[in-house]
């Protein structure tokens, strides 16, 4: 009897947990989201412009930096995320999501960056709002329940010194991306967001050739600071992206910083302005 009691009580102890991850879930998402800024603030239908200068570096899989001017623009769930380089020979980013389709300009004909290229086969990174976290209005926490994602609790963890709580991203239409999201434990704020993806090693002819081959990692990295105030909204100012690939004989690594220092709201926007590769 006492080994079937004990029995139950495990049970019950492993069927409560979710219920008290899907709280501190909701809590969790609750804070974050007046962390932001006053309703009257987060209001659907304001549009945004955050603009400054921004430097990419090639780490691995080659050599080189460009910077120039770039910015984050949106309004409702479509975002356009645009930067023009000093290099001739890579010469702008243009990503945008139009509310409907994903697009990513080349920049020469037939050419695309491997950022743009990793982009294309996983736009849920546009169509769900999650690119540049809450600089954009596209945000899926604003409204989540308007996407129909899940968020799973992944517990905490210390990220630069400051301790963390993780959520993992489940969009409503799945995918083979895992998404991991991060807030700062003590101001709720959104610091950081985590997209990997792994291919498995494909087959060989024979075992030799199988045992040869190696898996494909991707990993995209979006990290958010030096949050401050802007026409009643709480920001980052400091956007930084760092993205890679893992492969045999074709590694790539790259960052990408943003300073921000120009925010624009309720400029008008036209759809066609988000669909970069017109």
């Amino acid at each position: 009897m006492r080994f079937i009691f004990c029995l139950v009580a495990l049970f019950c102890v492993v069927e409560a947990r979710p219920v008290t991850d899907k709280i501190v879930v909701e809590e969790l998402v609750a804070k974050h989201v007046e962390a932001i800024g006053s309703a009257e603030a987060r209001r659907p239908g304001r549009s945004r412009i955050v603009a400054g200068g921004s430097l990419m570096n090639i780490r691995t899989g080659g050599r080189g930096t460009a910077s120039g001017a770039a910015l984050v623009a949106s309004q409702d769930e479509r975002v356009l995320l645009k930067a023009e380089f000093n290099n001739p020979t890579y010469p702008f980013e243009k990503l945008g999501f139009d509310g409907h389709k994903f697009h990513a300009s080349p920049y020469a004909p037939g050419q695309r960056s491997p950022l743009a290229q990793f982009l294309l086969s996983h736009d849920v990174i546009f169509s769900e709002g999650l690119i540049g976290g809450t600089l954009s209005s596209a945000w899926p926490l604003l409204n989540l329940s308007a996407r129909q994602a899940k968020l799973e609790y992944a517990g905490t963890e210390k990220l630069k010194g400051h301790q963390v709580h993780k959520m993992r991203y489940l969009p409503h239409a799945g995918g083979e991306l895992k998404i991991t999201l991060f807030f700062d434990a003590e101001t709720s704020q959104h610091v950081r967001t985590e997209y990997e993806r792994v291919i498995p090693a494909p087959m060989g002819a024979t075992p030799g050739a199988s045992a040869s081959q190696r898996e494909t990692r991707y990993k995209l990295v979006e990290e958010f600071g030096d949050f401050r105030a802007e026409s009643g909204l709480n920001l980052p100012h400091t956007y930084n992206l760092q993205f890679s690939v893992f492969e045999v004989n074709n590694s790539l690594a790259l960052d990408w910083t943003i300073n921000l220092t120009r925010f624009t709201f309720e400029h008008p926007l036209d759809v066609k302005e988000f669909v970069t590769d017109n």
